[in-house]
Parts: C-alpha cells; structure tokens; sequence
C-alpha cells in the first residue's frame, strides 16, 4: 500500500498522520485479568469459514465527516503490548480501538458510517431499480455546504482473511450519491507484491465495468442483472462467487451495539444466547458468564407462556434465581428487574460469543454506559488476551471513560479522538500520531488521562458557564 501524509489543523496543534492505503480518490488500480477464564464460550470455527481482520476502515462526507477520515486497525512500530499485534502475512493487526470525543463530536458518525456501510453490502441486491426502497437507505452527507450535500459519500476497507494460505490484502470500497453507487472497487495485493492489482472495478458507465477477476459465466451474470443501486459484492455473493460471498458474510457476521440508543437498549436485553432456552448448560454458562462481575444470579428459571393464539412465537418467562441469606432456598425475580448494567452484560453475551467464535468485529457506541469503568475493563480484556481471543475478533468502541485511557491497558495507536470545529466539521485521529504544540509525539509513559482532561490532545468538550438559571 502506497504511505501518503496528510495534515489536520487541530488549534493550536497539528496532527500528522502516516497512512498505508490508497485514498477513496484513487480506487481504480492499475497498479501492478479476564472474565471468561472459567467459561468456554470459544467453539471452533466450522470448517470453510474463514475469518476477516478489519485492517483500516475509511469513509468521506458522511453527516459530521466532510473530509475523508481513516480508522486504522494496523500496529504502528512501538513496542508496548507487542504481544497483542496479530501478524499475518504482511501485515501487523490491532484487536482494539478505542475512541474517546466530546459529546456531540462526531464519535457515533464513526459506528454509523460502518453500519451503514456493512448494511448495504448485505442488503443492496433487494433494491433494484426501486427508488423507494433505495430512498431509505441513502447516505447521509455532510450537509452544511451545499457542495457536500449534494457530493457521493464513500465508503472503504482494508481487511486480510487469517486462514488464506496466499496471505492476500484486499481492498474493498465503494461510493454511493442520491442516484446509486457511482464507483465500486475490489483490488487484493499478494504477501510479497507492492502494488494492488484489480479484481473488478465499476465507474458510472457501462464502459467502466473491469470484471476481469471473476470467471466468465460469472462476468456475464454480474453484467445482465447488475443495477445501479446494486452493489456487485451483494450481487455477486447472491450469485454464489465465491470472493464476493466470503465478503459478503464477513460483513453480515460482524456485530453492532448502539447503548446511546434506548430502543437498542430494549431489544439486546430481550435477545436470549442461542440455545438458552433448550439447553441448561448454556444457562450454566451465562451463569458463570455473570459470576466474572456478580455472584449474585446462581441460576435461571424458565417457563413457556401459553400461547393465546395472536402470537405466533414462544414466549416465556425467564427469573433469576439468588440464593437467600437465611435458608438454602432460591428468591426468584425476573430478569427484566436485575439491574441496568446485569442486564446490558446479558446483552452483550451473545454478540460477544458469536464474535469470538467467528473472529469478526465487534463495534459498540457508548460502552461505558451504564457499566462500572473496571467491568468495562474485563471486557477489553476479553479481546486484548491472545489466549482467549485465539480467532482474532477486534472490539472497535467508543467511550467517555476515561480510566481506560492508561498505558497500561492500551497501546498509544489504539486511542483514537474526533473533535469537530467550529464549522461542524468532525476529524478523526490517533494519539500514536499526535503531535503537540512543541512538535512532540506522545510518550508510551504518559498519562494519557490525565492529559487529556487536560485539554492536551484536543477533543474534549469547550465548557461555559451556565448562566442561564443566574438571576439578574
């Protein structure tokens, strides 16, 4: 991948930022302590399912970004956690990012904009030529410019499969405007290559379709059915091409949880483990699951509520059993009455034991919410510990908790920051490439927390006064 510098203003800071990629302008390449140690939630990965690490994730004009902004999951050279780095091939891969901003910065536009991106892979191919269906599910751009309102959004990953012998880095992206997908792109490099080669490219016009990376039958599916508002990867794993498939999956398998959001909040505490119902040793694991943070629950009672005919789908009633402090006997109380965070915790169980098994992405707004800053902890843990995290599944999350930022929980290219200007204009950035008003990068001994309340990396909230309620 081709390195480029690009500066970001940051006050009276500049950050400069080193990136391995090849921008969304250039997409056409001709380029020749844990608490999951009592509890084994790990299952092998069946066999031809192959996992993905998200290497670099990158998006432009979309709601706060303006300009183009760069997640990067690659480790930079420094030698804190070395033992944390994934390598493959060429390639050195972080499992965590975590991402710390002022309200209303722009940090969720971050987990929206990979949403939005891992949704329409999955779901274009319904679209067709419907503009109605295709009206719900346009991005969102920057909107206060005329020129960005009306401008393609893009979307890009960098990602590498952990068990493909070849090692190939692929390159995956695509624009979209109010009409439909203007540019879609897939490139692979090989271990030892140093240039990206294509595997298709698509422009606006029928003369810029490059399908030459995929078999001729499959060039000739792709060619008949192909819409505007279709991606070719949707289509294309609808077809059953095996690139685009693989592709396609990795996009589906991986997981999103937005705890800022109250109706998220509702549903995930309403989402069982897979065979919680059937099986009491998965009870038994949520159980143990729950003892890494709250002895409390020492087991579950479930029962079936008779149907009344309206409903279709069983339901049932679901109490958490505690042990009463003056007898052997068990107090049962319904679940939806534990606490917010046992319930947050119930959650997440199965998004994170389906992350790990598949070794897929598991991204999170707001993680700290409602959840004690050394619960938050142990669950970073989960991902930071090589032996527990033996498929490679990355946690990317945003956060207000500060007493996660420490070096000795986290790498410096691991932190990252968005602040928004005075324009409204969000920018993305990572404390391994900050540069302070002295021309310093940030030391591996600092204290990263204290420093950024500090208002040293920029990103935290331009506090007042509140006047308002003072009496004249």
């Amino acid at each position: 991948m081709e390195k480029s510098h690009r500066p970001w203003s940051m006050g009276l800071f500049v950050v400069y930022r080193e990136i391995t990629k090849i921008h969304l302008s250039e997409k056409k390449t001709n380029l020749s302590v844990d608490f999951t140690n009592q509890l084994d939630i790990i299952e092998e990965r069946k066999e031809g399912e192959v996992a993905i690490m998200l290497i670099q994730f990158n998006f432009k004009n979309f709601k706060s970004f303006r300009e183009e902004a760069t997640l990067d999951l690659s480790a930079a050279k420094m030698t804190e956690f070395s033992d944390r780095v994934v390598a493959i091939g060429s390639e050195k891969i972080l499992p965590v990012a975590a991402i710390y901003g002022a309200n209303a910065s722009g940090k969720s536009n971050i987990y929206n904009a990979f949403e939005y991106m891992s949704d329409y892979v999955v779901n274009s191919f319904k679209y067709g030529d419907e503009e109605e269906k295709f009206e719900e599910f346009r991005p969102t751009p920057f909107l206060f410019d005329s020129i960005s309102a009306n401008a393609e959004s893009g979307f890009e990953v960098y990602f590498i499969f952990p068990g493909d012998k070849s090692e190939r880095t692929y390159n995956y992206g695509f624009c979209i405007n109010k009409e439909g997908v203007t540019e879609e792109w897939l490139n692979s490099k090989a271990k030892t290559a140093r240039k990206y080669s294509t595997v298709f490219y698509r422009g606006t016009s029928d003369e810029e379709l490059d399908l030459s990376g995929f078999p001729k039958n499959s060039r000739d599916n792709i060619r008949v059915a192909l819409e505007k508002q279709v991606l070719i990867i949707s289509l294309g794993a609808k077809l059953k091409i095996s690139k685009c498939k693989a592709i396609r999956d990795w996009f589906v398998a991986n997981e999103f949880a937005d705890f800022g959001n109250p109706f998220t909040n509702f549903f995930m505490s309403h989402r069982l483990p897979k065979d919680f119902v059937e099986s009491k040793d998965v009870q038994q694991k949520v159980v143990e699951y729950f003892a890494s943070f709250d002895e409390h629950i020492k087991d579950f009672k479930i029962e079936k509520i008779p149907s009344d005919g309206e409903v279709k789908e069983d339901t049932y009633k679901i109490n958490a059993l505690h042990k009463m402090i003056d007898s052997d006997r068990m107090a049962e109380i319904p679940l939806g009455m534990e606490s917010a965070g046992t319930l947050k915790m119930f959650a997440l169980y199965p998004e994170l034991q389906e992350v790990l098994e598949k070794g897929s992405v598991f991204f999170i707004d707001e993680l700290n919410a409602r959840l004690h800053p050394l619960l938050v902890r142990n669950f970073l843990l989960t991902f930071l510990n090589p032996e527990i995290n033996t498929n490679h599944a990355q946690l990317v999350f945003t956060t207000h908790d500060t007493w996660q930022l420490s070096n000795q929980l986290l790498r410096r290219d691991e932190i990252w920051f968005v602040e928004k200007d005075k324009r409204g204009v969000s920018a993305l950035y990572s404390l391994a490439d900050f540069v302070d008003e002295d021309g310093y990068h940030i030391r591996k001994d600092e204290s990263y927390e204290k420093n950024y309340l500090l208002g040293k990396y920029g990103a935290i909230p331009n506090l007042k006064s509140i006047d308002v309620f003072r009496e004249d």
